[in-house]
């Protein structure tokens, strides 16, 4: 079996417990937080992720961004957006899924993620990550105001 099918078959079954697992040889990085959280916070963290295969429970096209920019080599999605399909496809990163869907849903169910909102109409990954993280900011804020009320 090659390599790179073995960190991927590592990191989905890593996933099983987690939102999110990452592998590379005998590396192994996860996180249990939710969202696009764990790859903002791998990137901001500055963690070197080339060459990574990732396994991950939701894959809208705002996560495939990271995972682009992060330089992730392969992905494995329990349910992939559409608009994330695209976007992998483009920059030729091989991926696999259990579900494709039209788009991902906010946490209340009743519209689409705000970061697949963000990321809509943008196409080039650093634009994107810009976007992402301007979208974090103030739904942080939101957040903070609301706790004051």
């Amino acid at each position: 079996m090659n390599k790179n099918l073995i960190d991927l078959e590592k990191a989905k079954a890593f996933l099983c417990g987690h939102t999110i697992a990452l592998c590379k040889g005998d590396k192994i990085l996860y996180s249990d937080k939710k969202g696009i959280s764990p790859m903002i916070d791998f990137i901001g963290n500055n963690l070197d992720l080339t060459g990574y295969s990732v396994a991950d429970l939701i894959v809208g096209k705002a996560v495939a961004m990271l995972f682009i920019k992060a330089g992730i080599k392969q992905v494995f999605a329990k349910t992939i957006s559409k608009s994330a399909i695209e976007i992998l496809n483009k920059h030729n990163i091989p991926f696999s899924y259990n579900i494709a869907t039209d788009k991902i849903i906010n946490r209340k169910g009743d519209d689409i993620c705000p970061m697949e909102k963000a990321v809509i109409d943008i196409n080039d990954i650093e634009q994107g990550y810009i976007a992402i993280k301007d979208t974090l900011q103030k739904l942080k804020a939101n957040q903070k105001q609301i706790d004051l009320n």
